[in-house]
């Protein structure tokens, strides 16, 4: 790589970075309904039409920044299970610690969970590209899972028989190796802790939950006891 090609790629990178950082202040302040690359090239002093060779389009943009979020909630999540799995924490353990990374991310970057988790930005539809980065944490709960249930076992929750064939479906598409029963309570267990996660960011527990780190560990307790998982010796 010449000095001059590689002066220009790292210009390159480090516009994109100032672009995405006005972007985000853009969400913080604005919404990512009221995102616009005018405003955000108004505020790095470009012209409209340099922006746009770095993104084409406001849904490029926001992609991007949704990539970003998913990633970083990704490697935090991914950071916790590697310490509880170095601190020799079982499967029980290494749960608690992911959901517990999920709330701190979210707490530390409100404005990027709503984002992702928030409501929908009309007329914008994420595309497939965000999906990999966007299964990260669910891939990990998943796995913390997976190696309960080939090691020390799992509690297998039960299932009604209406729900069997809608549970194995959803157990061929994603965990084969794990029981449609333990998917199905998965897949649920998912959606709750984004759930306790969004209610606690947007002021659901407002009056309602005062100690909410407590509250949100039993709460991720019983989401860990729900997919089968058993708390290892004290």
């Amino acid at each position: 790589m010449s000095t001059a090609h590689g002066a220009r790629a790292r210009a390159r990178i480090e516009v994109t970075a100032a672009i995405k950082d006005e972007a985000r202040r853009q969400l913080a302040a604005e919404g990512a309904a009221r995102l616009s690359l005018r405003a955000v090239a108004r505020e790095l002093g470009m012209v409209s039409s340099a922006l746009y060779r770095y993104f084409p389009s406001r849904d490029d943009l926001l992609t991007a920044l949704i990539i970003d979020a998913y990633d970083s909630l990704g490697e935090s999540a991914e950071s916790a299970h590697e310490g509880a799995r170095d601190a020799a924490a079982g499967p029980f353990e290494q749960w608690i610690a992911v959901c517990e990374a999920v709330r701190r991310w979210a707490l530390d970057h409100p404005h990027e969970y709503a984002l992702i988790y928030g409501s929908p930005v009309p007329g914008y539809t994420a595309p497939d590209v965000t999906v990999p980065a966007a299964a990260r944490v669910g891939l990990l709960l998943i796995g913390i899972t997976r190696d309960a249930h080939h090691g020390p076992g799992l509690a297998r929750p039960s299932l009604p028989a209406g729900l069997r064939p809608e549970a194995e479906r959803m157990a061929a598409d994603l965990a084969p190796d794990l029981p449609p029963e333990v998917v199905t309570a998965l897949v649920a267990a998912w959606a709750q802790l984004y759930g306790l996660v969004g209610f606690e960011l947007f002021g659901q527990f407002n009056r309602v939950v005062e100690d909410r780190e407590k509250f949100f560990r039993h709460a991720a307790e019983q989401l860990a006891r729900g997919v089968g998982l058993v708390p290892g010796p004290v």
